[in-house]
C-alpha cells in the first residue's frame, strides 16, 4: 500500500502486562509521536484491567489518537516494529506481552485483508478499549457499527480502573 494522500486520524490501543507495564505503555505513547508522517493527537488516561481469555498479570492499557499520512498497512507495520523494540513475543494466542499495539480505527475506512481488519474486530467487546477510547472522544463513531458509546453497557462487568 502507498502512503495516504492526506492525514487520517487513527486510534491505537496500547497494552502491556509483562515487566514494567506502565513504562512500556508510556514508551509507546512517546514513540507514536515519533513515527514517520505521524503525530500524537490525544491519549487517554492509563487503566488497569484484568486479562481476558488468558492468564497473567493485570494489564496497563491506554488508547491514543494519531494523525498520520501513512497507509493503514504502513501504520500497522510501524506498530509491529514498535512492539519488537520492547521484545514482543507471540508464543501463543493471547500470551502475556511486553507491548501490544492494535490499530482500532483508521479514519472512517473499513478494511478486511489477510493482515489487517479495521475496525478492530473485538474492540466493541473490550472495556480496556472502549473506556479509554470514549475518554478521548465520547462521540466517536465506529465505521459500519455506529456510536461507540452504545457498546459500553455490554462491557460494564469487565474490571477496569483508572490509574492516578
Amino acid at each position: 500500500m502507498t502512503a495516504a494522500t492526506k492525514p487520517v486520524t487513527a486510534y491505537i490501543a496500547i497494552g502491556s502486562n509483562l515487566g514494567d507495564a506502565r513504562d512500556h505503555v508510556l514508551y509507546a505513547l512517546r514513540e507514536l509521536d515519533q513515527l514517520a508522517s505521524t503525530r500524537l493527537l490525544a491519549q487517554s488516561s492509563l487503566f488497569r484491567t484484568a486479562p481476558i481469555d488468558s492468564d497473567g498479570d493485570d494489564y496497563i492499557n491506554a488508547v491514543a489518537s494519531v494523525s498520520t499520512s501513512l497507509s493503514a498497512e504502513e501504520l500497522l507495520q510501524a506498530l509491529l516494529a514498535l512492539e519488537q523494540t520492547r521484545g514482543r513475543e507471540r508464543p501463543y494466542f493471547n500470551a502475556p506481552r511486553t507491548l501490544d499495539l492494535d490499530l482500532l480505527l483508521y479514519g472512517d475506512v473499513v478494511i478486511k485483508s489477510d493482515t489487517l481488519t479495521v475496525p478492530h474486530p473485538r474492540m466493541t467487546s473490550r472495556a480496556f478499549v472502549l473506556i479509554p477510547l470514549l475518554q478521548i472522544d465520547p462521540y466517536i463513531q465506529i465505521p459500519g457499527l455506529g456510536a461507540a458509546h452504545q457498546f459500553a453497557p455490554a462491557v460494564a462487568d469487565q474490571a477496569i480502573s483508572k490509574l492516578a
